[in-house]
Order: structure tokens, then sequence, then C-alpha cells
């Protein structure tokens, strides 16, 4: 039986319109920052910070995958991609025999020390220079009650088999 829309109110949907603005300018620009610093996309740059925070810089691809939120297939293009630049290494997972872990190189640590302070700056700029100290502590509040919901209704209602990262 079809149920009635619960439809945003004029402040919900001034909040909404407003986060959809920003998350494609702060994508945009951080994005255009990489790319003029770093020849690499953000997604790139996120790839090879995850790494640079894990153990021994090296995780298992799917787990990379899931830090990440993208398919499998898309993670093995990027680290090929890195590979080529010797940013990153593929070995076999000793724990796995099947699995492959994705590493960072020193040259991939190398270039995360160069551009890691210009990226932190454009960060910096477009986002907490705009807030009061009580709106970042509120924004880092709002971002993971959303990201709580959104790992409570993945796992109660979709088929894990279609998450992204998940998919081959």
């Amino acid at each position: 039986m079809p149920t009635t829309p619960r439809w945003l109110n004029d402040e919900e949907r001034r909040a909404w319109l407003a986060y959809v603005e920003f998350s494609t300018l702060l994508a945009d620009h951080l994005n255009r920052q990489l790319r003029r610093d770093a020849g690499m996309t953000h997604a790139d740059y996120s790839l090879l910070a995850f790494l640079s925070r894990a153990p021994e810089g090296s995780l298992g691809m799917s787990e990379l995958a899931q830090r990440l939120k993208i398919t499998r297939s898309r993670l093995t293009h990027a680290v090929n991609r890195l590979c080529e630049d010797g940013l990153v290494d593929r070995r076999e997972d000793p724990a796995d025999g099947r699995g492959q872990l994705a590493v960072l190189t020193e040259q991939g640590k190398a270039l995360l020390v160069e551009i890691a302070p210009g990226h932190v700056e454009a960060v910096r700029r477009a986002v907490f220079d705009a807030l009061t100290p009580e709106q970042v502590r509120q924004f880092g509040e709002i971002g993971e009650a959303i990201s709580d919901a959104l790992h409570r209704v993945d796992s109660a209602h979709a088929d894990p088999a279609v998450l992204p990262w998940r998919r081959r």
C-alpha cells in the first residue's frame, strides 16, 4: 500500500540544498587543488592517505575498497595506476593466500609528505576557516550521526552484495 511521502519542510529543504551545493563545490575544489599541485585526483590521494595510516602502510584490497566505498574493480584500476607511478605496490597477503595487499611505497610516502600540507591548507580554507569552533564540533557530530544512520540502514535493509565495495 503506497504511503504519503514525508516531504521536507522549509528548514530541512534549505539544509539539504546547502549540503548538495557545498559537497559538490568542495569535491571540485579539492580535486582541482590536487590535480594542480600533485597531478592526481582526490580519490587517489584518499587511497594513499588510507595506506599511510595503516600498519606498515598496507591494507588488503577488500578492506581498502570498503574504506574508500568503491568497487573492487575500480580499486584495482586505481591501484594499478598508482603502481605504474611507483606510489603503491601489490603483494600477496601472507595471511590469505588468495588475497592481495596494497602497500604504500617509499616514493608514495614521500609524495604524501610533499603534498599533504597544501591539501590540508585547501581543506582548512574551504571548510574550517569558515566555521566557528562550536560549528566544527557540531559538523563532526552531524557527520558521525548521518554516517551511523547510513550504516544502520545499509546493514538492516540492504543486501550486502549491492554495496559498492562488495561488488567486483
